[in-house]
């Protein structure tokens, strides 16, 4: 079920981070590149902890807060998934 949820956030974040118009192109792509670290995440099944994925996380939050508030609620959601999974 977790990992169903995730799919799910990452889904909706990939919708939102497409919508994103920004005056700066790398914001774009450091999302995607954490979309995509997130699902190869979900592809490995590994349940090691991996304390780096959940800091990149943690920094993506912090910076797209304010301008971004509605990618930084999902990044919240997948941040509750992934620790109700142990990672």
């Amino acid at each position: 079920m977790s990992k169903e949820n995730l799919k799910e956030d990452l889904d909706r974040l990939r919708v939102e981070v497409n919508q994103i118009a920004d005056h700066r192109p790398d914001t774009k792509n450091k999302l995607i590149a954490l979309i995509d670290n997130l699902e190869q995440r979900i592809k490995s099944e590994s349940d090691n902890n991996d304390v780096n994925l959940l800091e990149n996380i943690r920094d993506h939050i912090s910076n797209f807060e304010t301008e971004h508030p509605r990618v930084t609620a999902i990044l919240n959601d997948i941040m509750v998934t992934l620790s109700n999974m142990g990672i």
